[in-house]
């Protein structure tokens, strides 16, 4: 049977990454993105028999039509990818509403209606690997980022949660927390205090690049690899 693995948000960053990585392991791929044209790129970059759909994870209908559309033309999906992510930087005070919310939606909510199709799909299959991709910053906060700390906190609750549900079902899922990203720019606003202890992070934490998270995602995978 083919292994057929699902990355969302895989047009760029680690999410492509990952794509990178799983085609060479030999899976066939979904990539999903929001922006088509940037899924077909990569699909078409890896080549051979991989998918490119367009999907609004936000969206439970969109999820669940694109979850049937890899089924169609790949197979069950046996690994979920969730990379798909957004931030919008900004002091909480002068953050919208509207930017609260398509954080939020995206990075917490896309992720947990993304795994709430693939465990479907699993459980039929009698197991699966799902690996969602958060940030150190849901775990220690970073000024300036409060809502997205706090989407990118809650995918690891979710993500916990959600692992001992389905243990039992032969699911295994993960959360791998990339370190501090280089910010090239304070947020005005900042105190001085603020300021000196952000440059501090950048000078003593190194940048990190997309393939070194997709390495990590290869834990996520290792019960199916070793099948």
């Amino acid at each position: 049977m083919d292994r057929v693995c699902a990355v969302f948000g895989g047009s760029r960053g680690i999410g492509r990454a990952v794509a990178r990585l799983m085609a060479q392991r030999g899976y066939r791929l979904a990539i999903v993105a929001r922006n088509l044209q940037g899924a077909r790129a990569v699909a078409g970059d890896l080549g051979g028999d991989h998918l490119a759909l367009s999907c609004d994870v936000a969206k439970e209908q969109d999820v669940q039509s694109t979850f049937e559309e890899i089924e169609k033309n790949l197979g069950p999906v046996n690994f979920l990818v969730n990379a798909a992510g957004i931030n919008r930087d900004n002091l909480l005070v002068r953050t919208s509403t509207e930017d609260m919310l398509c954080q939020l939606q995206t990075n917490l909510l896309g992720s947990m209606l993304t795994c709430k199709a693939a465990v479907k799909t699993m459980i039929k299959q009698q197991g699966g690997s799902i690996v969602n991709i958060g940030s150190v910053v849901g775990l220690k906060g970073n000024p300036g980022q409060s809502v997205y700390s706090a989407s990118k906190g809650g995918l690891v609750g979710f993500s916990r949660a959600l692992a001992k549900e389905v243990a039992k079902k032969k699911i295994r899922v993960n959360v791998v927390a990339p370190v501090h990203q280089h910010r090239q720019a304070f947020l005005p606003g900042l105190g001085q205090e603020q300021e000196q202890e952000q440059e501090q992070e950048q000078q003593t934490h190194t940048v990190s690049q997309p393939w070194s998270h997709a390495a990590w995602v290869g834990v996520g995978w290792g019960c199916l690899t070793s099948s």
